[in-house]
């Protein structure tokens, strides 16, 4: 063989390498989610997600996170249920942004109780029975997985309709 024809030959290897590289070449991969800066967070007691309240809360919450593009997370009051305990877990997810705090379980309710009327930015709902005198950040509603989405899509999607 020639020159020529060996150059030519490896030239047209060279191109199909190429042809084939790029058609078998993986597609995009998958986006992680992009978030809005909007953020509602979960407080609960010491039995976490494992709390039948607390697991129906945190599936509503998820719901709507996939509809909205809201961020969720949750924090859990470990050791003993007093306020002081609960009320530092709340004070950081405030300071972390949490456009709306949901409270389940009795330390984590007496903090948000005690924190509605200081932060009247910050929406609070929290679960159980009605209270007499709340702030009008302060909401009370039953914890079924349906209404927490839908108060957190009210709350926190308008912008998305």
């Amino acid at each position: 063989m020639t020159r020529t024809r060996l150059s030519a030959l490896g030239a047209v290897v060279l191109t199909l390498a190429g042809v084939l590289t790029w058609a078998l070449w993986p597609g995009e991969e998958p986006r992680s989610r992009q978030y809005r800066e909007a953020v509602a967070c979960l407080l609960t007691d010491d039995q976490g997600l494992r709390g039948a309240q607390a697991a129906e809360v945190w599936s509503g919450m998820q719901d709507a996170s996939l509809e909205t593009l809201a961020r969720v997370q949750y924090l859990t009051v470990d050791g003993a249920q007093t306020v002081e305990n609960a009320r530092g877990l709340l004070n950081s997810q405030i300071q972390s942004r949490c456009s709306m705090v949901l409270a389940v379980g009795e330390a984590p309710g007496a903090a948000v109780r005690e924190a509605a009327p200081v932060h009247p930015g910050v929406m609070f709902v929290l679960f159980g029975d009605m209270i007499n005198g709340a702030p009008k950040n302060l909401s009370v509603m039953k914890s079924s997985r349906g209404d927490v989405h839908d108060v957190l899509v009210d709350e926190m999607g308008s912008d998305l309709r």
